[in-house]
């Protein structure tokens, strides 16, 4: 442990670090595929002499990525994506292992960006973003810490769509692989993760009953569809809002009722927004919801829900259990809003599962390895994960699991390249 990485640090309480060290000893035994890539990063060193910025959901399954970026060479930070996913024992057990740290459970807004801030003047070769704050204040407020900065990944949609706003804008300044556009990752970790750990947080901070209920998804994209396929599978009635005609008919052909927000929302008992958008529950569908709704985020920021149209609507709020306000209508009703709108999966419970964070890292793992790699004949420009390291990290998943697959003939082969046969 270096006294100068403590030194550096900015983390709440070192003391709990035993406790952040069984958390990711437990998702690394969890994690087969990222100890394969973390075995050939120890062997190869791709980062070796680099430093790496790393801006994510900071609980442990994003701590055992660091440590696999560390054991390829690299000098690692790492900051949060997030005030209220950061675990503090997390924090600390990875300074204890060398890891310069810079995040806290719920800082102020101030602080928060200030925590950003620190961790990109560590002058980074490469980055790791999760919903584009640290690209957005490199490009907006720090354009003089873009001179070191060759490259990096994006988790997630919402980073990928400021990604491309910049891109359209041409003011991005980096080449940056959208993991979350890899195929792997729409469907192991937007639909399988999120369904899952959406309603792990939900359940887990109201505990309520889901089944026999109607569940309102806002969004079908791979996230929503997630999300619809786990309430469904709970006993919910379900309905999807949408504003994408293809999508709508998807989620009407799986079963789904479909209909404008302004409807289901009288019908609703829990409301699920996954769209990566603003402002897609507001003051007109909080005028017609039942007392006691439910509302939940598993989009990246806090704005999915008008929470200043909920305040205004409100005679009082009170905090009535962790992670859970009640906003008090004039009219007799109450909402409850979880984990203050922001990602109920991370914030109120601990993310993904560890199995599927183990695709999607082996993703950002060998993603940022490949821009390491390409980068001096890399655009500008947002990347797609190439197929090549998508296929691989399948394949990997399927030897962990002792699944064996079928492999073309020579005959077969030749069949497929052939037009005349």
């Amino acid at each position: 442990m270096s006294t100068d990485v403590i030194k550096n640090s900015i983390v709440a309480d070192m003391n709990l670090a035993p406790e952040g060290h069984l958390k990711i000893d437990w998702v690394e035994a969890h994690m087969p595929v990222l100890n394969r890539v973390r075995k050939e990063f120890e062997a190869d060193q791709p980062f070796k002499g680099l430093k790496v910025t790393i801006c994510l959901h900071l609980e442990a399954k994003t701590a055992y990525l660091a440590k696999v970026i560390q054991a390829g060479g690299a000098e690692v930070t790492i900051t949060g994506s997030n005030p209220l996913s950061t675990q503090d024992d997390v924090c600390a057990a990875l300074v204890e292992d060398g890891i310069t740290v810079f995040a806290k459970y719920n800082p102020d807004p101030v602080e928060y960006k200030q925590l950003i801030l620190k961790s990109l003047e560590t002058k980074p070769d490469f980055i790791i973003d999760d919903g584009g704050d640290l690209v957005t204040i490199l490009h907006s407020e720090r354009p003089d810490l873009l001179e070191t900065i060759r490259g990096g990944a994006e988790e997630t949609t919402t980073g990928i769509i400021k990604l491309k706003a910049l891109e359209k804008q041409k003011v991005l300044n980096l080449p940056m692989v959208a993991v979350n556009d890899a195929y792997c990752k729409h469907l192991f970790d937007n639909r399988y993760g999120t369904g899952q750990s959406a309603f792990d947080g939900i359940i887990r901070t109201t505990n309520l009953v889901v089944a026999g209920s109607t569940v309102v998804v806002v969004g079908y994209g791979w996230c929503g569809k997630g999300v619809a396929m786990r309430a469904k599978g709970l006993g919910a009635n379900v309905i999807v809002t949408e504003v994408d005609a293809i999508k709508a008919v998807e989620a009407h052909m799986d079963g789904f009722r479909v209909m404008p927000m302004v409807e289901a929302a009288k019908l609703g008992d829990f409301f699920i927004t996954v769209t990566g958008n603003k402002a897609v529950i507001t003051g007109e569908h909080f005028d017609v919801m039942k007392d006691g709704a439910v509302l939940a985020n598993a989009g990246h920021f806090d704005v999915e829900v008008s929470i200043p149209e909920l305040k205004k609507r409100s005679t009082s709020v009170r905090t009535v259990r962790k992670n859970i306000e009640e906003y008090q209508f004039a009219d007799g009703r109450k909402m409850y809003l979880l984990a203050e709108g922001r990602l109920v999966n991370l914030a109120a419970a601990d993310g993904h599962p560890a199995e599927i964070m183990d695709t999607t890292f082996a993703l950002q793992a060998l993603g940022l390895r490949y821009v390491r790699e390409n980068y001096e004949t890399l655009e500008p420009a947002v990347i797609n994960v190439p197929y090549e390291i998508d296929e691989k990290v399948a394949r990997y998943k399927l030897e962990s699991l002792n699944i064996e697959l079928d492999t073309l003939t020579d005959e077969q082969i030749q069949y497929l390249d052939s037009w005349n046969v």
